[in-house]
C-alpha cells in the first residue's frame, strides 16, 4: 500500500493540519491569554509540534516513492529559506521555551 493510500495517514496528516491551524488561529490573540491560557497554549502547540515530528519522521523512514518526494519537496521549500526540517523545529523549539520564560518571569 502508498504511504498516502492508509486511511490512517490520511487521518492523521488532517487533523494535524487542523489542530495546527486552530492553534495559530489561537495564537494571534496569545497576548490576550491569562497565565494559565498561555501555557495551556504552548503545551498544546508543543503536542502538536512533537505530533508533526514523527509524522515527518515517517516520510522520512518510508521507502514510498510520494513519501520520499514530498520530504523532499519539503527540503527544498525551506532550504529557500536557508533552514532544514531540523533547524526548523529546533527554531520553533526555541520560541516556545522562550514563550515558557517569559510566562515565568511574569509570575
Amino acid at each position: 500500500m502508498a504511504f498516502f493510500d492508509s486511511e490512517i495517514v490520511q487521518q492523521e496528516a488532517r487533523q494535524l493540519f487542523v489542530d495546527y491551524q486552530n492553534l495559530v488561529q489561537m495564537g494571534g490573540d496569545y497576548g490576550k491569554f491569562d497565565r494559565e491560557g498561555k501555557k495551556i497554549y504552548i503545551e498544546q502547540m508543543e503536542s502538536v509540534m512533537e505530533r508533526y515530528k514523527v509524522f515527518m519522521k515517517r516520510f522520512e523512514l518510508s521507502e514510498d516513492f510520494m513519501a520520499q518526494m514530498t520530504m523532499e519537496q519539503l527540503k527544498t521549500q525551506l532550504g529557500q529559506f536557508g533552514v532544514t526540517p531540523d533547524q526548523m523545529f529546533s527554531q520553533m523549539n526555541m520560541t516556545l521555551e522562550r514563550m515558557k520564560s517569559e510566562l515565568d518571569k511574569s509570575v
